[in-house]
């Protein structure tokens, strides 16, 4: 007998939100145009971590991928109820473990669905009432059914998919494209560079995506291409900006201040190289962005550095 419990959808629920910055906010703004209850946790608000866990139905978080293991603790510390489910919208690796947010998450609360969200979601057009889609991705296709039916609207169209490490994935190695389409566009080299910059970097995604166990076709879907092909594209895109600055010839220390909100792509650079040097995997578009966030070469070093990489068949 299956024991796993199943979600009503025929009454409003109550979202605390772990993190109030822009991503946090955007998605509160969904849910409660939806009907329903929406309540923001953040370290400088005014309401406790216990009185927003201890009444939440769906417990997002939206904190950056560096503050996940803290909140996590303090979450295991207060309890979740029977019920609740877990959503995560974190997109990044964590520095000590090279883990998702979500397998971070899954590791604490065993016992409950974790339900990951991602796509081409660029917060401004969202708050602006343009149309987008996102993927929710989970083991537990009660829970990630829920988590749809809340988030879903007329603007926001929101898909399940049964695959949440490629999800996840698909969204956090993006960033480090993200990093190199804005060297890209920022060195001004062209339509022509930039359309092979995100093929190749879809290959190297996919590449990485599936030695970690996730599925092939997932990459090509809205959490994989679909979110590739905004976040380097755009310069809403915080990724994005950080390379076109490099690119502009701004330090990283210059740059980092004055974004709104956290470029994880430095971060998740800096963590998929230690894991696929561990692993031996193949990325040579994501070790000439973390050889640029270091400092080591320039952004034209990086470019000739993939353009003269050894004739191979595609």
């Amino acid at each position: 007998m299956d024991n796993k419990p199943t979600f009503p959808t025929t009454k409003p629920q109550t979202l605390g939100i772990l993190g109030a910055g822009v991503w946090g906010r955007t998605l509160g703004q969904l849910v409660s145009q939806n009907g329903h209850r929406v309540e923001y946790w953040s370290r400088s608000g005014d309401r406790s971590l216990e009185e927003v866990v201890t009444g939440a139905n769906i417990l997002l978080s939206a904190v950056s991928m560096k503050g996940v293991a803290s909140v996590l603790s303090q979450v295991k510390a207060i309890g979740l109820g029977t019920d609740t489910i877990i959503v995560t919208a974190t997109k990044g690796l964590d520095p000590e473990t090279t883990c998702t947010a979500a397998q971070l998450w899954q590791r604490a609360f065993s016992d409950r669905p974790v339900v990951v969200l991602a796509g081409p979601n660029l917060s401004k057009e969202i708050q602006q009432g343009l149309p987008a889609a996102t993927v929710v991705a989970s083991n537990d296709e009660s829970a990630a059914s829920l988590v749809q039916e809340v988030f879903s609207s007329s603007n926001f169209r929101v898909y399940t998919n049964p695959d949440p490490l490629g999800v996840e994935l698909g969204g956090t190695l993006k960033n480090v494209m993200a990093i190199a389409s804005g060297v890209c566009d920022g060195l001004q080299l062209g339509t022509n560079a930039k359309a092979a910059l995100l093929t190749r970097g879809l290959t190297e995604i996919i590449r990485i995506g599936t030695h970690w166990g996730a599925q092939m076709e997932t990459f090509y879907g809205l959490s994989g291409l679909g979110d590739l092909l905004a976040t380097c594209n755009s310069p809403l895109s915080r990724n994005y900006q950080v390379g076109y600055q490099l690119a502009q010839g701004k330090t990283l220390a210059e740059i980092l201040p004055d974004l709104e909100g956290t470029a994880e792509g430095v971060n998740t650079t800096q963590v998929l190289i230690q894991r696929a040097k561990t692993l031996e995997i193949s990325v040579p578009i994501s070790y000439q962005v973390h050889q640029l966030l270091e400092g080591q070469i320039t952004p034209k070093d990086a470019v000739e550095a993939l353009m003269l990489r050894d004739i191979k068949p595609e």
